[in-house]
């Protein structure tokens, strides 16, 4: 589906083959210049994430085997609760379930026929790296597309009508971001939708709806995703799909229908592979009775693959501030880690949100390289109710960027420690 083809792997691939050809780490920590050939680097590019795809097609292929499941391929029809009609025959089973996924949000006033204008899955089929990029939607796939391509020289415009980008992150981790990607070269146009969009003068013109317009030679839509539910003949069977093509469940991922389930994006939010893949061993076990994975956990994990990434999970300052929650927070900054100095990651921070009364830690937010994996230790100790005792009585590996979270816990100790009244001579 999308996260092997057009979404999750293949945009991360890129990121990766961006970052290596174009040398970024390289002139960041060496001043290092790195010349690039547009069309060798665009050939590169394409063949590492198609490589990659294939790859991971071949072991999923290789998992259905190894399990003896029959797999049909071809256009499918949801035809009786218990029935599926795919070339020319039914088939019946106990149980369906519906993970077609989703697809990029394409609105009627844009040409996506023009070869310059493009989604998120027709951004893939690129075969030479534009003069200037326009995007419009600073959501996750707006700002790590944005990323990629500034990190290759080309000079983008993000345009979004909301404030900020990425607003369900901690705000200061969206004032940090953002200030590196103007550093990056992204320059961020905020606070402003558009009104039209079309082909003029040799170029992509997209007029922002207080008036300017926006010159670039390609332009991205990443405003938006729908559910790949037309055509599966839900409606007939009472499961009517909402304006975004998404089907309601409820906590057990079953449908209108008894016996039918849907999981992943095709349900929406949060349309995340990480939790689609969750959502979908729920509804198994749900479906067939089995006692283990009964539920999803709500504490979920943002993984974002800008440059630098971003990841986060649990509490924010400003969840804390809303639910009322008296919490302290602890910073360790990658430029004085020795890991981060060595790697030149200085943009870099981990920080921790803790209660301020007993130490318990409620969120984690990290930017810098390596973020979506260095969030997973701290998500632990969310998960197990620990305190930030725990970190500093962990013994880190020396030198690395883990090392962070000592720091900053002795930043939340700090900060509850002056909280305190002094205790008299």
């Amino acid at each position: 589906g999308a996260a092997v083809h057009t979404g999750t792997l293949p945009s991360k691939t890129l990121r990766e083959s961006a970052l290596y050809l174009s040398g970024y780490r390289a002139r960041e920590l060496y001043g290092v210049a790195v010349e690039l050939d547009p069309e060798a680097t665009v050939q590169r590019l394409m063949s590492r994430q198609q490589a990659i795809a294939a790859a991971e097609a071949a072991t999923i292929r290789a998992n259905l085997e190894t399990h003896r499941i029959t797999s049909f391929t071809g256009e499918a029809r949801i035809v009786g609760p218990h029935t599926v009609a795919i070339g020319g025959r039914d088939l019946r089973a106990e149980v369906i379930l519906i993970a077609t996924g989703s697809q990029p949000r394409r609105p009627a006033g844009i040409d996506f026929t023009d070869p310059a204008i493009h989604d998120s899955d027709s951004v893939l089929k690129l075969v030479q790296l534009p003069a200037s990029l326009t995007i419009l939607g600073a959501g996750v796939i707006g700002c790590e597309y944005a990323c990629m391509f500034a990190a290759l020289g080309v000079p983008v415009d993000l345009v979004d009508p909301r404030p900020d980008i990425l607003s369900f992150l901690d705000h200061e981790f969206v004032h940090r971001l953002s200030a590196a990607m103007e550093r990056l070269g992204v320059r961020l146009i905020l606070g402003r939708g558009w009104k039209d969009v079309r082909r003029g003068g040799g170029a992509i013109e997209t007029t922002l709806d207080d008036g300017p317009v926006l010159r670039a030679e390609h332009l991205l839509f990443a405003a938006g995703r729908v559910g790949n539910t037309a055509g599966l003949g839900l409606e007939a069977l009472g499961i009517g799909p909402d304006s975004r093509g998404n089907i309601a469940v409820d906590s057990d991922y079953r449908t209108a229908v008894p016996s039918i389930f849907a999981a992943g994006d095709v349900i929406g939010f949060p349309a995340l592979a990480s939790v689609s893949m969750e959502q979908g061993r729920v509804a198994v076990c749900k479906a067939f009775g089995f006692s283990y994975k009964q539920s999803v956990h709500s504490m979920m994990p943002y993984g974002i693959y800008t440059i630098p990434e971003v990841s986060a999970v649990g509490e924010t300052e400003e969840s804390c501030q809303a639910r009322g929650i008296d919490y302290v927070i602890g910073r360790a900054a990658f430029a004085d880690n020795p890991r981060g100095k060595i790697s030149g990651d200085l943009e870099g921070m981990t920080k921790l949100i803790a209660d301020a009364e007993s130490g318990r830690l409620l969120g984690v937010h990290v930017i810098g390289e390596r973020a979506c994996e260095l969030v997973h230790i701290g998500q632990a100790v969310i998960h197990m109710g620990g305190t930030i005792d725990v970190f500093i009585e962990m013994v880190f590996n020396y030198p690395s960027l883990a090392d962070s979270y000592k720091y900053a816990a002795y930043g939340c100790l700090q900060a509850m420690a002056a909280r305190k009244p002094a205790t008299p001579a």
